[in-house]
């Protein structure tokens, strides 16, 4: 590896660190997008340090700028964490993952679906990559599969994952045909609609980690990214999916985040 990003110290990181950097840092997001911040998690933040947050180092200049971001939106913060800073952390939650106000929603569907509906297509298609692994969600009908959260892990799970079917490749895949066709336009418009620069950093900071990874998978594989008309071409959309009906999860059956 030959990525700075894959360098520590000057020394490379042996893939294995490199999995196990990079599912903890996707955890980490996905725990940041899951529920609002409130003052325990803010003081953990601070605990872990502005620098030390992400076991990957962006290198990018669009990574950079949104850890600055974020890292700002962490500082602005008073130390003692009053309550208003809390309340308007928990208004902009709402606003971008609770009641829509920004239009920008963290599931998948409302940005690929041709009439922007919840629950459509892209959601079943990611069900099915779930499905391989032996996966489901707890509860669809609150949180739906394409959810960012719930996609978040899944990459995280297939980082770590070692065995030898290939997890970094199915990550790569999963990548292109899902979470990059609009995490771009979710942090943007997250960014330009939303009060506090910790969800504005938050929203920035996936997206370009998300780039940053999948340009690492590149390397990795020596395989380069494939172009939006061949990624076009492999998502045409499949009859037998859009027949399917949601099934709930069944506790104790499959396995679930």
């Amino acid at each position: 590896m030959t990525n700075a990003a894959l360098q520590d110290t000057g020394q490379s990181v042996a893939l294995e660190e490199f999995r196990d950097r990079v599912a903890r840092d996707l955890l980490t997001l996905a725990l940041l997008h899951d529920r609002e911040l409130d003052r325990e998690r803010i003081l953990a933040l601070w605990e872990v340090g502005y620098s030390d947050l992400l076991g990957l180092r962006l290198v990018s200049e669009s990574g950079s700028e949104a850890l600055a971001l974020f890292q700002r939106g962490l500082t602005e913060i008073p130390g003692h964490v009053d309550q208003q800073s809390l309340d308007a952390l928990a208004v902009d939650y709402a606003d971008i993952y609770l009641n829509n106000r920004l239009r920008a929603s963290p599931c998948e569907s409302v940005w690929l679906d041709d009439d922007h509906l919840a629950m459509q297509q892209p959601m079943f298609q990611i069900r099915k990559y779930y499905r391989q692994y032996g996966l489901s969600v707890p509860d669809w009908r609150r949180r739906s599969d394409d959810h960012l959260v719930h996609q978040l892990e899944f990459v995280a799970f297939l980082i770590g994952d070692e065995s030898p079917d290939g997890g970094l490749d199915t990550a790569a895949r999963f990548l292109d045909e899902h979470l990059l066709l609009w995490i771009g336009e979710f942090a943007q418009r997250v960014s330009d609609g939303c009060d506090t620069r910790f969800y504005a950093g938050l929203a920035a900071l996936t997206a370009a980690y998300l780039e940053e990874l999948r340009d690492l998978l590149a390397a990795l594989s020596g395989e380069p990214r494939p172009s939006e008309e061949q990624i076009a071409e492999r998502m045409k959309p499949d009859p037998a999916v859009t027949t399917a009906q949601p099934e709930a999860y069944m506790p104790g059956i499959t396995p679930s985040w």
